[in-house]
């Protein structure tokens, strides 16, 4: 199959292509031809107004459903969402049933998912049954094709039991996950313990329940050595620790979610339990120093933390609601509305050199790998932006810059109409 982009300006400040408008010939996958003037028959032919194109964008944490929570969502819907959300790679979060934490449970995700243009990449339990006793065979599942390790969003409480899995991960490259939410300092509070929890008389979070875990768990990898991810960290004082550590040699690494990046926990003044996130929303001081980690590096990477929830546990009192809100959809035009367009597109790829996916850069020869987007065009997301089976979306109703045309990858075009 044939593929014709035409006139596309060529975003990835790392190419000498960079801000070049250029047509692209795209024949079974592989980059065939870019120059100014492209005329060959083709089975496709990509012609949007104000067309730009990246390397195809990652986010290293997401959730679907299939399988056990279907009625969430499919893999099959899942990857057609995140394909036409501009994401050719996805890592899957293990909050599966049965759970990632063997090798064929992972290997049946990846052929359930082979044939999209999406690329699914499983995140595999680091315990059994994700029961924070006794390891998963991490080696296994790494062979089946995790990317990393972590009970989601379960901190690991028995530090021997990180230890040790630092200690084997080393003798095969794999990484290790924390979730920095310490259990007991965490008190099952729905918020950030503050103002915001006393004056709403709501059971809060503490932000020391976040950073002595992060303390104590570089502690035990300099001990160790080997690499360790924090997933979802929400705090200034946690961007600091974290930078300490990253001077210091750790291979240490992180990510934010999306929307620690736009609000604060003074959203949940009425109740709504579209703003209930676990980690929790923070203070504006907490934002501003996420935004200014992501920009600097610090913060390695920002995840959309898409977690679609079915209308009967989301829809409740916001002490008895689940939290998390889908967001792939939203995730571009939203990031874009925070940071300039090239640093957008920077933060959309450099999770992948740590989870070693292939980051092919747009040239002649290479695999088709590519993200499609107009980087200006200003909207409001509204509902029927919403792809996703689940409807639980924190972001309705927002002012966001951009809109995305579709992805290509894997030989598979996909395109919103």
């Amino acid at each position: 199959m044939k593929i014709l982009l035409k006139d596309a300006t060529i975003i990835d400040s790392n190419s000498p292509l960079h801000c070049q408008t250029l047509s692209l010939l795209i024949d079974n996958g592989v980059i065939k031809e870019i120059s100014d003037k492209i005329n060959v028959k083709s089975d496709i032919i990509v012609e949007k107004e104000n067309l730009h194109i990246s390397r195809g964008w990652f986010d290293p944490c997401i959730s679907f459903g299939e399988p056990g929570y279907e009625e969430r969502e499919t893999i099959d819907n899942g990857l057609i969402v995140a394909a036409k959300s501009g994401f050719t790679s996805i890592g899957l979060n293990p909050d599966l049933i049965p759970f990632s934490d063997n090798h064929s449970s992972v290997n049946h995700l990846i052929n359930k998912s082979k044939g999209y243009t999406t690329t699914l990449y499983p995140i595999g339990n680091l315990t059994e049954s994700a029961e924070g006793k006794k390891l998963a065979s991490l080696f296994d599942i790494k062979q089946a094709g995790a990317i990393y390790f972590g009970d989601f969003k379960k901190s690991t409480e028995n530090g021997n039991l990180l230890k040790i899995a630092l200690e084997y991960s080393q003798t095969f490259d794999g990484i290790i996950s924390s979730y920095p939410i310490d259990k007991n300092l965490g008190q099952n509070g729905n918020v950030n313990e503050g103002i915001t929890s006393l004056n709403h008389g709501l059971k809060g979070i503490s932000k020391i329940a976040e950073t002595t875990r992060i303390t104590r768990d570089i502690k035990i990898l300099e001990h160790t050595g080997g690499k360790l991810h924090f997933s979802y960290i929400t705090t200034k004082e946690s961007v600091d620790i974290i930078e300490g550590a990253k001077k210091s040699g750790l291979n240490v690494s992180c990510s934010v979610g999306l929307p620690h990046l736009l609000f604060t926990d003074e959203e949940i003044r009425e109740f709504n339990s579209d703003y209930k996130f676990l980690p929790p929303l923070r203070t504006n001081e907490d934002l501003q120093s996420l935004r200014n980690g992501v920009l600097s590096g610090i913060i390695d990477c920002v995840t959309s933390m898409h977690e679609p929830k079915n209308i009967e546990i989301k829809n409740l009192d916001f002490n008895l609601a689940a939290d998390g809100s889908i967001g792939i959809e939203a995730f571009f035009p939203l990031l874009n509305n925070i940071f300039p367009i090239e640093k957008t597109i920077q933060i959309l790829n450099r999770g992948k050199n740590i989870f070693d996916i292939n980051n092919e850069t747009i040239k002649v020869g290479s695999n088709a790998n590519i993200s499609l987007f107009n980087p200006d065009k200003i909207s409001t997301f509204q509902t029927k932006d919403i792809l996703s089976t689940s409807k639980n979306c924190t972001y309705l109703n927002l002012d966001s810059k951009g809109c995305v045309f579709g992805s290509i990858n894997n030989s598979v075009i996909s395109l919103n109409e």
